[in-house]
């Protein structure tokens, strides 16, 4: 599919996002763990989200939809499924699901989409296998498909080389199961939901976080089943990132509806802020993540240096670099190695992109450079990644883009189009 982006224009309005996608997979998967009916209002219904919905069925979990809420009773015990799981495009899904099957018996297989098997899986296979997991996959252990023979683990004090909420939470589900209390630790305080949301369901964790934002968290075995969880899931901040970004870069205004104001998932909007843009955070409920509107008034951007706090902001670092390419100066990200490792090489799609957009860029091993110009017309390479796709479509605001592989939007952000014909004229080409 080839999206055209024709032409943009300056706005005022409010925009309700999709609901949050890291919240919804985790609803999905964590539901298992519970004892009796977990009530989920504004699941989101995408492809991905929903893969890990249909997965939780296959486990065993009896799902239904009454009054637009999602209800998930799990089993008694997981069940050993007669098919192979399927995860799409999602990362979370695989890596989440592999801490919760490996510490509860049965046989199972996971893969996904042509893009999520070429993804690497050591970070989360190799910990899971030195504490006792059954562990094997394609590439020498890496890539999926991945095999699980469920089995007991044993407590672990593990140190992530890295700050990755995926590979915390498969590790943290698997310390649920193990024989005695375990210690993870990790070198910045990654996306905190898991730990939120399995505390809210009377899991024991126990966190430290000390001034440098290095977290270690003690996880108790379970003695019982966890109560079910009530939830309404809020707007996804990192979705609605690209509507900031569209009203900062066309000096517009932006209202964000009911989005989490988790401080793990806001620190791009505060980027944002220091380029120059004017933001209020109004919070309107605090439960299981706090949640309100963000407000956003575009105004002249000048260049930033991102360097910090890198895992609070990973996924929003492609339509943060379509602000820094019209931005006034040098703006450089660094320590975002993480970035090659996506749904696609994005230190290479965002540098690769920009050039053909008329603006200066240099690819860095761990980042980017970027001088802010005038941006050209140009035919892009979403590199079958949405959040790519979704960042050049926020630029053809500025001047025209025909964006290839678009298909992929769909995949995490299903309401992205309802949205953007508010802000732009486009056309949708059906490559075939």
């Amino acid at each position: 599919m080839i999206l055209k982006v024709l032409k943009g224009k300056r706005f005022k309005e409010e925009f309700v996002v999709d609901a949050d996608k890291s919240i919804s997979h985790r609803c999905a998967i964590f539901s298992l763990l519970s004892e009796g009916e977990n009530k989920i209002k504004n699941y989101l219904k995408a492809e991905d989200t929903l893969n890990s919905l249909e997965i939780a069925k296959k486990l065993g979990a009896e799902v239904r939809e009454e009054n637009n809420e999602i209800i998930i009773k799990a089993p008694e015990k997981i069940k050993e499924p007669d098919d192979v799981l399927y995860c799409g495009n999602s990362g979370t899904t695989i890596r989440i699901y592999m801490g919760l099957l490996a510490s509860n018996e049965g046989f199972y297989v996971l893969t996904g989409d042509e893009y999520l098997r070429r993804r690497p899986m050591k970070r989360v296979i190799n910990p899971l296998k030195n504490i006792g997991a059954n562990i094997d996959a394609r590439d020498n252990g890496n890539l999926a498909p991945i095999a699980i023979r469920g089995n007991k683990l044993k407590n672990f004090n593990y140190e992530s080389p890295i700050a990755s909420a995926q590979v915390k939470s498969a590790l943290i589900l698997a310390a649920l199961y193990a024989n005695k209390p375990s210690i993870y630790k990790e070198p910045f305080l990654s996306r905190d939901h898991t730990e939120r949301m399995l505390k809210g369901m009377g899991a024991k964790i126990d966190q430290k976080i000390n001034e440098n934002n290095e977290c270690e968290i003690e996880i108790f075995p379970l003695e019982n089943k966890l109560s079910p969880l009530n939830i309404t899931v809020p707007n996804d901040p990192s979705s609605a990132f690209f509507f900031a970004v569209a009203a900062a870069i066309t000096n517009s205004q932006a209202i964000i509806k009911n989005v989490t104001l988790n401080p793990t998932r806001i620190e791009a909007y505060r980027i944002l802020e220091k380029m120059g843009a004017e933001i209020k955070y109004i919070l309107k409920e605090d439960k299981y993540e706090p949640i309100g509107d963000i407000e956003i008034k575009g105004k002249e951007l000048k260049g930033v240096e991102v360097t910090q706090n890198i895992p609070w902001l990973i996924d929003e670092l492609p339509a943060l670099s379509i602000a820094m390419a019209v931005a006034d100066g040098k703006s450089i990200v660094r320590n975002a190695k993480e970035l090659r490792v996506k749904e696609s090489d994005r230190i290479k799609a965002v540098v690769e992109n920009l050039k053909r957009c008329g603006i200066e860029a240099k690819e860095l091993e761990d980042g980017y450079e970027i001088i802010g110009g005038k941006v050209k017309e140009a035919k892009i390479d979403s590199f079958g990644d949405h959040r790519i796709a979704m960042s050049f479509a926020i630029l053809g605001l500025l001047a025209p883009m025909e964006i290839e592989k678009a298909e992929s939007i769909y995949t995490s952000f299903p309401n992205f189009f309802n949205l953007f014909k508010k802000i732009a004229d486009y056309r949708i080409i059906d490559a075939n």
